[in-house]
């Protein structure tokens, strides 16, 4: 193994044991914010994959961009659908909108 591969399979061993730490530690009141501030990276993801996938770089990189897209869109959308219903279970029934 090269030591760029092992150096770079360390970064993100670390950086997911960090991130499982640090998300694991919300309260559970912030984690419609969390999840609003997470789909908005996702949002620029997936403008930085319209750009692989169209940029005509090669063949290679315009599949791995228009899979980027479909997994961003996808990523995207089922973030606000849980953020919408987890917002509506906040709401009183029968109570004005």
């Amino acid at each position: 193994m090269s030591l760029t591969l092992v150096f770079g399979l360390y970064v993100f061993f670390l950086a997911a044991f960090t991130g499982y730490q640090v998300i694991s530690k919300v309260p559970h009141l912030l984690h419609t914010p969390l999840m609003a501030f997470t789909n908005a990276i996702s949002g620029i993801s997936l403008v930085g994959s319209l750009l692989a996938a169209g940029g005509h770089y090669g063949t290679v990189s315009t599949a791995l961009g228009a899979v980027a897209v479909l997994a961003a869109t996808i990523n995207v959308v089922g973030g606000f659908l849980i953020t919408d219903r987890m917002l509506r279970m906040f709401k009183k029934k029968g109570g004005a909108r």
